[in-house]
């Protein structure tokens, strides 16, 4: 399982609160693995670059065809500026119609509690699709 361990992009103040996501992302068939994976790349390649990113790691799955996404930063805003940002805007329009599923979820914890440890990450993106909340 290709992993892109935690790295860390930024320092928070130790009493600030980090904005988090955590995202699955399944694509429809084994063809389509090899171009989401390098497209997430190159989305990867971005956030260490985009002010505002505390952290951020990737799981690969390619034989299940999932990619997970695990983010921590400054605030709602500076996530949402990265995702309408080049290169990440165009690659997410881009990548639609290989998408067979995805799922997303947000919450907040104090920076002191960074890296976000993937076991809670996939607990909570689990509970929110098996509840539809």
């Amino acid at each position: 399982m290709p992993t892109l361990p935690w790295t860390t992009l930024g320092e928070p103040a130790p009493d600030a609160e980090a904005y988090v996501m955590a995202s699955r992302f399944e694509v429809r068939s084994l063809k389509d693995v090899p171009r989401f994976f390098l497209k997430s790349l190159s989305a990867w390649r971005q956030v260490t670059r985009t002010p505002g990113a505390y952290g951020a790691s990737l799981i690969a799955q390619p034989l299940k065809r999932t990619f997970w996404t695990l983010s921590a930063w400054e605030d709602k805003e500076a996530l949402y500026r990265y995702a309408r940002t080049e290169p990440h805007r165009s690659i997410m329009t881009g990548l639609r119609s290989t998408m067979k599923d995805s799922a997303f979820i947000f919450w907040q914890v104090p920076a002191g509690g960074l890296p976000i440890d993937w076991a809670d990450a996939r607990r909570r993106l689990a509970e929110q699709e098996r509840t539809g909340a």
